[in-house]
């Protein structure tokens, strides 16, 4: 299943929506995301007659830093004995083809090709004989912007991840694949620059879940950025973006 939320002509609000064939059938209003499977969708038009807008508005968005070992040495840092967590401010969330904007207290912005995993359901301290993928509503394409040099000079990193625009989601939620083993790609202008497999994180996706999960409590709509693969580099004015997630999409985003 492919989920979005999109805008159209007839409403003008985003709205939930499931895609099928080139079809978007759109939910009467804007559900909780926990209630789609439960929901009868009211209005089906093409997909070229809507915009996608960014397909979840979480609560909060949790980070995995350090997650791929090659990345962690193309930065000189050491890897974790546990997951690295850090929080991104949800109002940093864009959609597919939205512009991501350079502040100007950075001279050094960089892109982070992620999976992102959606939360489908309230999950707290996941007990050992539930499957962690139980509580997923699917997974989508992340963008985890960062001002590599303001997170190096605050050494937190709050600041250089949650600027506005630097979290761009979508541009769809897919349920069907498996984050075991999918491919992670980042191009700028053309050029692959980050490329790994999810096979080879240091923390899967189920050990994030029940790790995250035994931390806070995961709501609906809620996002896991889980990591990025080796290859970051800077992005400037008038470059274009994309992050591929095998199976779910492209994410694609303009600089300015």
């Amino acid at each position: 299943m492919k989920i979005c939320r999109a805008k159209h002509a007839a409403s003008g609000q985003p709205r939930f929506a499931i895609i099928e064939d080139g079809t978007v059938h759109l939910f009467e209003t804007d559900v909780p995301i926990d209630s789609l499977a439960t929901t009868q969708r009211r209005q089906s038009v093409p997909l070229a007659d809507v915009k996608l807008v960014a397909p979840v508005t979480p609560s909060k968005i949790v980070c995995v830093g350090r997650n791929y070992r090659e990345h962690a040495a193309e930065l000189g840092n050491k890897m974790p004995e546990e997951p690295l967590l850090f929080l991104k401010a949800p109002s940093a969330v864009i959609g597919d083809g939205e512009t991501i904007e350079l502040p100007g207290e950075s001279g050094q912005v960089e892109h982070e090709g992620e999976l992102g995993v959606v939360i489908g359901r309230r999950a707290r301290r996941i007990s050992a004989d539930e499957d962690p993928l139980s509580y997923v509503l699917g997974y989508t394409c992340v963008n985890d912007v960062t001002a590599r040099d303001l997170q190096r000079k605050d050494v937190q990193f709050t600041r250089a991840k949650s600027f506005e625009t630097f979290c761009p989601v979508g541009p769809a939620i897919v349920s069907d694949i498996d984050p075991l083993d999918v491919q992670v790609t980042t191009r700028l202008n053309g050029e692959t620059k980050q490329k790994a497999r999810t096979s080879t994180m240091a923390f899967s996706v189920p050990f994030l879940i029940r790790y995250i999960a035994g931390i806070m409590t995961l709501y609906p709509g809620d996002l896991i950025a889980t990591g990025t693969p080796a290859g970051v580099s800077k992005m400037k004015h008038g470059e274009v973006v994309e992050v591929e997630v095998e199976g779910v999409g492209v994410l694609r985003n303009e600089v300015n």
